[in-house]
Protein backbone atom coordinates (compact mmCIF):
# COMPACT_ATOMS: atom_id res chain seq x y z
CA UNK A 1 0.00 0.00 0.00
CA UNK A 2 1.30 3.20 -1.04
CA UNK A 3 2.31 5.50 1.59
CA UNK A 4 -0.61 8.25 0.35
CA UNK A 5 -2.85 5.38 0.41
CA UNK A 6 -1.95 4.56 3.94
CA UNK A 7 -2.16 7.86 5.18
CA UNK A 8 -5.79 8.46 3.75
CA UNK A 9 -6.98 5.05 5.10
CA UNK A 10 -5.67 6.23 8.86
CA UNK A 11 -7.82 9.75 8.35
CA UNK A 12 -10.61 7.39 7.07
CA UNK A 13 -10.99 5.57 10.82
CA UNK A 14 -9.95 8.75 12.46
CA UNK A 15 -6.05 7.80 13.76
CA UNK A 16 -3.66 9.74 13.93
CA UNK A 17 -1.19 8.41 16.96
CA UNK A 18 1.97 6.62 16.87
CA UNK A 19 2.24 3.69 14.05
CA UNK A 20 5.05 1.75 15.29
CA UNK A 21 4.53 -1.74 15.66
CA UNK A 22 3.16 -2.45 18.75
CA UNK A 23 0.54 -4.10 20.83
CA UNK A 24 -0.75 -0.85 22.05
CA UNK A 25 -1.06 0.45 18.24
CA UNK A 26 -2.64 -3.04 17.00
CA UNK A 27 -4.98 -2.47 19.96
CA UNK A 28 -5.58 1.18 19.14
CA UNK A 29 -6.32 0.64 15.16
CA UNK A 30 -8.42 -1.85 15.76
CA UNK A 31 -10.93 -0.22 18.09
CA UNK A 32 -10.27 2.81 15.49
CA UNK A 33 -11.62 1.03 12.59
CA UNK A 34 -14.62 -0.74 14.36
CA UNK A 35 -16.33 2.46 15.46
CA UNK A 36 -15.52 4.18 12.11
CA UNK A 37 -16.16 1.34 9.59
CA UNK A 38 -19.49 0.26 9.31
CA UNK A 39 -20.09 -3.82 8.73
CA UNK A 40 -22.51 -4.36 5.64
CA UNK A 41 -23.77 -5.89 2.61
CA UNK A 42 -25.66 -3.23 0.71
CA UNK A 43 -23.70 -3.49 -2.57
CA UNK A 44 -25.69 -7.30 -2.66
CA UNK A 45 -28.97 -5.95 -2.23
CA UNK A 46 -28.28 -3.46 -4.62
CA UNK A 47 -26.46 -5.94 -7.34
CA UNK A 48 -22.77 -4.45 -7.17
CA UNK A 49 -20.33 -7.46 -7.54
CA UNK A 50 -17.41 -7.22 -4.45
CA UNK A 51 -14.60 -8.25 -6.56
CA UNK A 52 -11.44 -9.59 -4.28
CA UNK A 53 -8.58 -6.75 -3.49
CA UNK A 54 -10.63 -3.87 -4.97
CA UNK A 55 -12.38 -2.41 -1.91
CA UNK A 56 -10.27 0.36 -1.31
CA UNK A 57 -12.07 2.99 -2.98
CA UNK A 58 -15.70 1.85 -1.46
CA UNK A 59 -14.27 1.96 2.07
CA UNK A 60 -11.82 4.75 1.95
CA UNK A 61 -12.62 7.49 -0.59
CA UNK A 62 -16.44 6.78 -0.47
CA UNK A 63 -16.59 6.14 3.25
CA UNK A 64 -18.54 2.64 2.46
CA UNK A 65 -18.35 -0.16 4.60
CA UNK A 66 -18.33 -3.68 3.49
CA UNK A 67 -17.78 -7.59 4.74
CA UNK A 68 -15.05 -9.33 5.72
CA UNK A 69 -13.26 -10.27 2.52
CA UNK A 70 -13.20 -6.34 2.26
CA UNK A 71 -12.50 -5.00 5.46
CA UNK A 72 -10.04 -7.34 6.73
CA UNK A 73 -8.26 -7.84 3.49
CA UNK A 74 -8.16 -4.32 3.80
CA UNK A 75 -6.89 -4.14 7.49
CA UNK A 76 -4.60 -6.68 6.69
CA UNK A 77 -2.84 -4.34 3.92
CA UNK A 78 -2.84 -1.18 6.21
CA UNK A 79 -1.07 -3.63 9.20
CA UNK A 80 1.19 -4.84 6.71
CA UNK A 81 2.08 -1.17 4.97
CA UNK A 82 2.82 0.02 8.62
CA UNK A 83 5.18 -2.87 9.39
CA UNK A 84 3.37 -5.49 11.24
CA UNK A 85 3.74 -9.36 10.69
CA UNK A 86 0.46 -10.57 9.44
CA UNK A 87 -1.23 -13.24 7.48
CA UNK A 88 -4.67 -14.02 6.05
CA UNK A 89 -6.69 -17.08 7.86
CA UNK A 90 -9.74 -18.72 6.82
CA UNK A 91 -12.63 -19.90 8.95
CA UNK A 92 -15.71 -21.24 9.70
CA UNK A 93 -18.34 -19.67 11.11
CA UNK A 94 -20.72 -21.16 13.58
CA UNK A 95 -24.56 -21.01 11.72
CA UNK A 96 -28.23 -21.23 12.61
CA UNK A 97 -28.33 -24.51 11.73
CA UNK A 98 -25.98 -25.81 14.35
CA UNK A 99 -23.01 -26.20 12.45
CA UNK A 100 -20.16 -24.39 11.00
CA UNK A 101 -19.60 -23.13 7.43
CA UNK A 102 -17.32 -24.52 4.98
CA UNK A 103 -13.62 -23.58 4.78
CA UNK A 104 -13.02 -19.62 3.49
CA UNK A 105 -16.72 -19.54 4.39
CA UNK A 106 -14.87 -15.87 6.73
CA UNK A 107 -11.59 -14.32 6.19
CA UNK A 108 -9.83 -13.17 9.17
CA UNK A 109 -6.07 -12.11 10.59
CA UNK A 110 -3.31 -13.45 12.28
CA UNK A 111 -0.86 -10.74 13.63
CA UNK A 112 2.75 -11.29 15.38
CA UNK A 113 3.49 -8.78 17.77
CA UNK A 114 6.83 -9.38 20.18
CA UNK A 115 6.48 -13.14 19.39
CA UNK A 116 3.12 -13.33 20.47
CA UNK A 117 0.56 -14.31 17.75
CA UNK A 118 -3.12 -12.63 18.20
CA UNK A 119 -6.25 -13.19 16.16
CA UNK A 120 -7.76 -9.86 14.43
CA UNK A 121 -11.14 -9.20 13.38
CA UNK A 122 -12.85 -5.90 11.83
CA UNK A 123 -15.57 -7.49 9.68
CA UNK A 124 -17.29 -9.88 11.79
CA UNK A 125 -19.78 -7.56 12.95
CA UNK A 126 -20.52 -7.84 16.67
CA UNK A 127 -17.49 -9.45 17.94
CA UNK A 128 -13.97 -8.47 19.84
CA UNK A 129 -13.23 -4.73 20.32
CA UNK A 130 -9.39 -5.70 20.61
CA UNK A 131 -6.84 -8.47 19.11
CA UNK A 132 -7.55 -11.73 21.28
CA UNK A 133 -3.89 -13.66 22.08
CA UNK A 134 -3.64 -17.20 20.35
CA UNK A 135 -3.73 -18.88 24.08
CA UNK A 136 -5.83 -21.57 25.33
CA UNK A 137 -8.44 -21.88 27.36
CA UNK A 138 -7.79 -18.53 28.82
CA UNK A 139 -10.79 -16.02 29.82
CA UNK A 140 -9.88 -12.82 27.79
CA UNK A 141 -11.75 -9.51 28.82
CA UNK A 142 -12.52 -7.26 26.14
CA UNK A 143 -14.78 -3.77 25.85
CA UNK A 144 -17.62 -6.47 23.65
CA UNK A 145 -17.80 -8.74 26.39
CA UNK A 146 -15.70 -12.04 27.33
CA UNK A 147 -13.88 -14.31 25.06
CA UNK A 148 -11.66 -17.56 24.40
CA UNK A 149 -10.14 -19.80 22.41
CA UNK A 150 -10.22 -23.48 22.83
CA UNK A 151 -8.90 -26.20 20.69
CA UNK A 152 -11.09 -28.02 18.43
CA UNK A 153 -11.38 -30.78 16.31
CA UNK A 154 -7.40 -31.29 14.46
CA UNK A 155 -6.06 -28.36 13.61
CA UNK A 156 -9.03 -26.03 14.31
CA UNK A 157 -9.29 -23.65 17.20
CA UNK A 158 -12.16 -22.38 18.05
CA UNK A 159 -13.26 -18.66 19.56
CA UNK A 160 -15.53 -18.52 22.00
CA UNK A 161 -17.92 -15.36 23.36
CA UNK A 162 -19.56 -15.88 26.70
CA UNK A 163 -23.29 -15.22 26.60
CA UNK A 164 -25.70 -15.15 29.91
CA UNK A 165 -22.87 -17.22 31.48
CA UNK A 166 -22.69 -19.75 28.73
CA UNK A 167 -19.52 -19.73 26.03
CA UNK A 168 -21.43 -19.86 22.52
CA UNK A 169 -19.05 -20.38 19.43
CA UNK A 170 -18.05 -17.92 17.02
CA UNK A 171 -16.15 -19.57 14.63
CA UNK A 172 -13.60 -22.04 14.12
CA UNK A 173 -9.89 -21.02 12.37
CA UNK A 174 -6.29 -22.64 12.06
CA UNK A 175 -3.34 -20.30 11.76
CA UNK A 176 -2.01 -21.71 8.34
CA UNK A 177 -1.50 -18.66 5.90
CA UNK A 178 -4.20 -18.43 2.79
CA UNK A 179 -3.62 -16.30 -0.36
CA UNK A 180 -6.65 -13.98 -0.92
CA UNK A 181 -7.72 -15.89 -4.44
CA UNK A 182 -8.38 -18.80 -2.02
CA UNK A 183 -11.33 -16.93 -0.75
CA UNK A 184 -12.57 -16.04 -4.46
CA UNK A 185 -15.63 -19.02 -4.62
CA UNK A 186 -16.55 -18.16 -1.23
CA UNK A 187 -17.38 -14.23 -1.72
CA UNK A 188 -19.01 -15.30 -5.00
CA UNK A 189 -21.19 -17.57 -2.99
CA UNK A 190 -21.97 -15.16 0.09
CA UNK A 191 -23.39 -12.55 -2.88
CA UNK A 192 -25.56 -14.84 -4.98
CA UNK A 193 -26.74 -18.08 -2.86
CA UNK A 194 -29.78 -17.64 -1.45
CA UNK A 195 -28.56 -19.89 1.05
CA UNK A 196 -26.14 -17.50 2.39
CA UNK A 197 -27.31 -15.15 5.40
CA UNK A 198 -25.82 -11.85 3.16
CA UNK A 199 -28.65 -12.24 0.70
CA UNK A 200 -31.21 -13.15 2.73
CA UNK A 201 -31.46 -9.65 4.77
CA UNK A 202 -29.22 -6.07 4.52
CA UNK A 203 -27.28 -5.51 6.84
CA UNK A 204 -25.63 -2.19 7.77
CA UNK A 205 -23.91 -2.41 11.51
CA UNK A 206 -21.43 -0.27 13.35
CA UNK A 207 -19.90 -0.62 17.03
CA UNK A 208 -19.87 2.76 18.97
CA UNK A 209 -18.65 4.18 22.42
CA UNK A 210 -21.77 3.08 24.37
CA UNK A 211 -23.03 0.44 22.42
CA UNK A 212 -23.50 -0.45 19.09
CA UNK A 213 -26.35 0.61 16.04
CA UNK A 214 -27.36 -1.81 13.16
CA UNK A 215 -30.02 -1.02 10.26
CA UNK A 216 -31.73 -4.79 9.29
CA UNK A 217 -33.66 -4.44 6.70
CA UNK A 218 -35.97 -1.92 7.71
CA UNK A 219 -34.97 -2.13 11.72
CA UNK A 220 -32.99 0.32 13.28
CA UNK A 221 -32.04 -1.13 16.68
CA UNK A 222 -29.74 1.17 18.67
CA UNK A 223 -28.03 -0.13 22.05
CA UNK A 224 -26.46 2.20 24.57
CA UNK A 225 -24.93 0.74 28.02
CA UNK A 226 -26.78 -2.36 27.82
CA UNK A 227 -30.55 -0.88 26.60
CA UNK A 228 -31.44 -1.46 23.49
CA UNK A 229 -34.20 0.92 21.48
CA UNK A 230 -36.11 -0.46 18.04
CA UNK A 231 -36.89 1.82 15.23
CA UNK A 232 -39.25 0.46 12.22
CA UNK A 233 -38.41 2.51 9.40
CA UNK A 234 -41.73 2.83 7.36
CA UNK A 235 -39.92 4.13 3.53
CA UNK A 236 -36.45 3.58 1.61
CA UNK A 237 -35.93 7.45 2.11
CA UNK A 238 -36.08 6.57 6.21
CA UNK A 239 -33.80 4.07 5.57
CA UNK A 240 -31.56 6.67 3.34
CA UNK A 241 -31.42 9.09 5.75
CA UNK A 242 -30.59 6.28 8.91
CA UNK A 243 -27.51 4.93 6.16
CA UNK A 244 -26.61 8.54 6.07
CA UNK A 245 -26.72 9.95 9.98
CA UNK A 246 -25.55 6.79 11.54
CA UNK A 247 -23.07 5.46 9.15
CA UNK A 248 -21.88 7.91 6.93
CA UNK A 249 -22.92 6.19 4.04
CA UNK A 250 -24.99 7.85 0.99
CA UNK A 251 -25.90 4.98 -2.09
Amino acid sequence: MPATMKQQYLARIGYSGDCTPSLAVLRALQRAHLLQVPFENLDIHLGRPIVLGHSYHKVVSLRRGGFCYELNTLFYELLQALGFAVKLISARVWGKNDAFGPEYDHLAIIATVAGRDYLVDVGFGEFAAEPLELVLEVVQPDPRGDFRIVRHQGPYLLVQKRSEGEWEPEYLFTVQARALQEFAEMCRYHQSSPDSPFTQKRVCSRATPAGRVTLTNNRLLTTEHGQVSETVLESEEEVGEVLRRYFGVAL
